[in-house]
């Protein structure tokens, strides 16, 4: 849409006030809303402004005043508000420069899709996350310096099998064995179904949606692949949906990737290729009827994914599920069918336009401009230096004898690990100014004072479960 049209839109809808939307650095979405009369086509360009020291990860005190513009394609009515509102997805400015805003990950994602048309390679770069999630009844917890704990639970947990319910129905899907039985035993078909459908009346292209393997509500909505930055608006608007469809039946949406013990993380193994002209570049005659270039991508990625992690797998809690040894795909390497890779070459389909590589080492607590964007520099430098990923590992990795295991690398241990390895190794996501080095910097520096060491600084619950009484 134009500018004009949007404002024809918003008068059509009957829209009342339009709400400005913007991503925030570690990759919460922020708002603020404004009457429909304050919306004009020079607003475009001129945008609304607002307190960007208060934003995290931004601007300091003495400088933060920032504007927000509007970008008139992202228009869209919110399902969930009660007075008809529209919503658009801005970018971030500095209101003396006009410059746009480093730090802003659409901006960065804006110029990741820049960077891969300068380079020759490619002309449009697609995603497709399957980002999972769990629906929970009821959720508490607490960190205080005297007191700490987490309480987790639904309907559909096993440890609620003998829990009076008056009357207990049963049917709670066992640990690791809830992909995909039909109801009774899953009791989230309809909020699901609920979810897809509001996803598509907001023009999101939805494959499928089904139950996940975990007990207790874990689930999965697949959204259509789509260009990097277009799925980075999608992916934002895909986690409000779920957490306000949920919210609006009395339920509760996480994207944390590990919040049950004992029973699989969340994920979000995600697809990437590139096209040029219409035709797909990852589609060849190599191993798995992939091309050298996709070869050289997956090459790329599995050098620079120590570092990736650090931005595609960026909390604390995302290494309670990249744990060596389970389920978790922590190895570096690649198969065509093989899950416990980092990276797969999904064999579902032998059409060209279907090939692609999935990087199933990512979870959906990451930043979606910010990964998709890290990613495709990896891939491009992949191509561009002609990175092999060495022979495919069609074994399985979990058992084989300990000698050939410890020669496969492995994604980092700890956020702590992920960040040293994004110290050391940057240099790639500074291409074309992509990433700055002050975002590096801003990031490395964020995550290790506000997560790093605020976790370690705390005892942990279990602790006192192994050490109070020596």
């Amino acid at each position: 849409m134009t500018p004009k049209q949007v404002l024809e839109f918003a008068k059509e809808n009957e829209a009342n006030v339009a709400d400005l939307r913007f991503m925030d650095f570690p990759g919460v979405w922020q708002h603020f809303t404004v009457p429909l009369s304050e919306l004009e086509e020079s607003s475009f360009d001129d945008g609304f402004g607002f307190d960007g020291s208060s934003i995290r990860g931004w601007q300091p005190i003495h400088a933060s005043d920032m504007l927000v513009v509007p970008d008139a394609t992202t228009a869209k009515m919110d399902p969930f508000f009660e007075v008809p509102t529209l919503v658009l997805i801005g970018n971030i400015v500095d209101p003396v420069t006009r410059e746009s805003y480093t730090r802003d990950p659409r901006y960065i994602a804006q110029k990741a899709e820049a960077y891969l048309k300068s380079s020759g390679i490619g002309d449009v770069a697609y995603f497709g996350p399957e980002a999972e999630f769990f629906i929970f009844d009821d959720i508490r917890f607490e960190s205080s310096n005297n007191r700490a704990f987490y309480e987790i639970d639904s309907v559909e947990g096993i440890w609620n099998s003998g829990r009076e319910e008056c009357p207990n129905l049963g049917y709670k899907p066992r640990h690791k064995e809830g992909y995909f039985p039909v109801p009774p035993m899953d009791k989230f078909q309809d909020i699901r179904t609920e979810m897809l459908l509001t996803l598509e009346g907001l023009g999101i292209d939805v494959e499928c949606q089904h139950h996940e393997v975990a007990t207790a509500g874990q689930a999965e909505i697949d959204m259509r692949f789509k260009p990097l930055i277009q799925m980075g608006d999608q992916l934002v608007w895909f986690k409000y949906v779920l957490k306000n469809v949920a919210y609006k039946h009395n339920h509760t949406v996480t994207f944390m990737p590990k919040p049950l013990f004992q029973d699989n993380g969340t994920g979000m193994h995600t697809h990437c290729s590139i096209w040029k002209d219409g035709n797909p570049l990852f589609a060849g005659d190599k191993y798995a009827g992939v091309s050298q270039e996709a070869l050289y991508a997956i090459g790329g990625i599995l050098r620079h994914c120590r570092a990736l992690c650090a931005i595609t797998n960026p909390t604390t809690n995302s290494y309670k599920r990249l744990v060596p040894g389970f389920e978790a795909p922590v190895n570096l390497a690649y198969s065509s069918r093989n899950r416990s890779a980092a990276i797969r070459i999904p064999m579902y389909s032998a059409s060209p336009k279907a090939k692609r590589i999935e990087f199933r080492t990512p979870d959906p607590s990451c930043n979606g401009y910010l990964a998709f964007s890290a990613m495709l520099m990896a891939i491009i430098d992949g191509i561009e230096n002609k990175i092999g990923p060495g022979e495919p590992l069609d074994k399985d990795i979990y058992g084989l004898p300990p000698e050939e295991l410890a020669e496969i690398p492995s994604a980092p241990g700890s956020l702590d690990e992920a960040l040293d390895a994004l110290q050391q190794d940057h240099e790639f996501l500074l291409k074309g100014d992509v990433f700055t080095k002050d975002v590096i910097e801003k990031w490395i520096e964020y995550k290790i004072e506000n997560e790093v060491n605020e976790v370690k600084l705390r005892p942990h619950p279990h602790e006192f479960f192994l050490y109070f009484d020596i």
